[in-house]
């Protein structure tokens, strides 16, 4: 359908208990206590479907993060969360999930009036993933283990050696997340931290603070000791900077663009930091001959227009086989054209607005270039004339790999769609990327599946569906997508040092 402006509803009301958190007083929180930031500076935070301010939260200076780093690294190294038994920061851990599931509603709206997506979605996606993320990682904390070895040291007559490789927290870490999942996207950096016994310093998106602020209410509520999780909202270039660069600091876990996370592996390289990076993505979306079409019309319009296109692991890149190609764009055309966007607190929204006026400029102008460049807009392209932050759902077709619309990360809802006749043509464009994060393959042919799969790189390969995440299942990319791998026993490893004891016995 068309979107005009009437077709997009107005924001309801926020309900009293998410206007009484959004109106308090700007602060961090910073050794279990809500301060002011030194400076007194404060950000304004916009509501991406209406383009007004809705709250204002403190901006963290370099005195704050070394406030918050001190709090972190005496966390660490005294007082009762050194000494607290696995089984006790386990339930912590449950006891932190079992608040976030209480304030499910009041997250949900607070996700939405943030993020724009809507609330709905946040209520089955965002937030019970947060509460089960850290339920899972809880069950970590007390499965811990080391090994121990025999050893073939020469050299002292007779000696016996008792051997061992213990398991240790790394320390005190900080922690970027982005805007797209704001919540959820804590949840993995905190739980796995928390579970092995290190302390955190997390800096929200500065785009979305909300959430993080509401769950560092809730870590004091649960009884997290004070300075095991300190929480500096800020901006990117000047917080997330101090904390990067911080000598006090023994690990940054960060999940955003992978322009940035390259300059975080450059600052961090000075203090010889551990770095683990979840980055960008462009992802494809593989149709063999034999795929049922109804399945990945609707399969493929939820792997690029969920989270309007915000997602990492977007199915960005369309490659379907000649044969159907020409039915499966005429369907994802029709679907495309039927979602309904809208403010998120509003039922009856399909789709909200991206997250900033930045980012709908930067959509919109990755849409301009590609039709520059000869591509053909099916449906979408535009932005309806509304303040939020909207861009219509957009599939583009005859597209050529040097596009910068096929090649480059464009992080909103927009698709490009490309034919192929062989196999091995449609393996070389998946893999023609800077980026190996995840891909999806649609067909009833287990074989041509399992042929297909090894060859693909990427850190994740879903098989007739997109976008599936599990707390068990390791996520991250190959490539200029990332370092390290989060979920399962890997995100317990990635907050860990090894240390090897040889004991003369």
């Amino acid at each position: 359908m068309s979107t005009v402006l009437s077709d997009i509803a107005a924001q309801p009301a926020p309900s009293s208990s998410v206007r009484a958190f959004i109106g308090k007083k700007p602060r961090l929180l910073i050794n279990g206590e809500w301060v002011e930031a030194r400076s007194g500076k404060t950000l304004a935070v916009f509501d991406p479907a209406t383009g007004s301010e809705i709250a204002r939260v403190a901006e963290a200076g370099v005195e704050d993060v070394d406030r918050a780093v001190a709090a972190a690294r005496a966390a660490f190294e005294s007082g009762p969360w050194p000494e607290m038994l696995p089984a006790a920061r386990e339930a912590l851990l449950w006891r932190l999930a079992d608040l976030i599931e209480q304030h499910a509603a009041e997250f949900a709206e607070i996700e939405s009036l943030d993020n724009g997506k809507t609330r709905f979605m946040a209520s089955i996606v965002d937030v019970p993933g947060a509460r089960n993320y850290f339920r899972y990682m809880a069950g970590w904390a007390t499965k811990i283990e080391g090994t121990t070895m025999q050893t073939s040291i020469g050299g002292v007559p007779g000696a016996k050696f008792h051997t061992y490789v213990a398991r240790e927290p790394v320390g005190v870490v900080a922690q970027i997340v982005p805007w797209n999942f704001p919540l959820a996207m804590a949840a993995w950096k905190l739980a796995p931290a928390l579970a092995v016994g290190c302390t955190c310093i997390l800096k929200p998106a500065e785009q979305t603070p909300l959430s993080a602020l509401r769950l560092g209410e809730l870590i004091r509520e649960a009884g997290i000791p004070p300075g095991v999780v300190n929480i500096l909202t800020g901006l990117g270039e000047t917080t997330g900077a101090a904390l990067v660069a911080h000598p006090g600091i023994d690990k940054i876990a960060f999940t955003g663009s992978t322009e940035v996370g390259k300059l975080i592996s450059k600052s961090a390289a000075d203090t010889v930091k551990r770095v683990s990076l979840e980055l960008g993505g462009k992802s494809p979306v593989i149709v063999l001959p034999d795929a049922d079409v109804n399945g990945v019309v609707g399969g493929a319009a939820n792997a690029i227009f969920f989270n309007s296109g915000q997602v990492c692991t977007a199915g960005s890149r369309l490659y379907v086989h000649r044969t159907i190609f020409d039915r499966v764009v005429e369907g994802l055309s029709a679907a495309a054209g039927e979602i309904r966007l809208g403010p998120g607190l509003d039922q009856a929204t399909q789709m909200g607005p991206l997250v900033s006026k930045e980012q709908q400029e930067r959509v919109l102008g990755y849409i301009e270039s590609g039709r520059k460049q000869g591509a053909a807009v099916l449906t979408g392209g535009e932005a309806p004339s509304h303040p939020g932050y909207f861009v219509k759902p957009t599939i583009m077709v005859n597209v050529r790999p040097e596009m910068r619309v096929v090649r480059e990360e464009i992080f909103g809802p927009v698709l490009v769609a490309q034919r192929f006749d062989q196999l091995d043509e449609v393996v070389k464009a998946a893999n023609d990327s800077p980026y190996g994060l995840g891909a999806s393959i649609w067909t009833n042919n287990l074989s041509a599946a399992h042929r297909l799969i090894p060859r693909i790189k990427a850190g994740t390969v879903w098989v007739n569906c997109h976008n599936m995440v599990d707390p068990n299942m390791p996520f991250g990319g190959f490539k200029q997508s990332g370092v390290g791998r989060e979920h399962g026993r890997v995100a317990i490893d990635m907050y860990t040092e090894l240390k090897s004891v040889c004991m003369l016995v």
